[in-house]
């Protein structure tokens, strides 16, 4: 075991978030739940009023996320599945930070990418992290 191993027993320590419960770090399940709930309204709207185009759903990604995380905490499918989106140190993500961070997951690979605390690289980059409300 690496020193590194031993400062951090859970993800999410060694950023300083509780193991479980509020505040403690989205499980993957919870997270892909909120992902696919997302990604099904922008398809839904998608079709509905860009007739399925492959940049509209891109766009309308980024705007949900962009919208939704500085005014409500999280998009849509991140409250549907108890989540929010904090800076690590719990504040208010601001509204540059989801901005960015959603161009950035809408690249994947800064997404697919995670740190030690399961943090993307998209997450990283602005320092924001998904825990758990409930």
């Amino acid at each position: 075991m690496t020193p590194d191993q031993r400062s951090s027993d859970y993800p999410g320590k060694s950023i300083g978030l509780p193991q479980t419960g509020p505040g403690s770090l989205a499980t993957l399940p919870r997270r892909i739940g909120a992902f696919v709930t997302d990604w099904a309204a922008v398809v839904l709207l998608s079709a509905a009023f860009f007739d399925y185009t492959w940049w509209s759903e891109l766009i309308l990604f980024v705007l949900i996320q962009a919208l939704f995380i500085p005014t409500a905490g999280g998009s849509p499918g991140h409250r549907i599945w108890g989540l929010r989106v904090t800076r690590r140190n719990g504040e208010w993500a601001g509204a540059w930070r989801p901005l960015v961070r959603a161009l950035l997951t809408v690249v994947v690979i800064p997404a697919a990418i995670w740190d030690e605390n399961n943090r993307g690289l998209h997450d990283v980059a602005v320092d924001t992290v998904i825990v758990s409300s409930r």
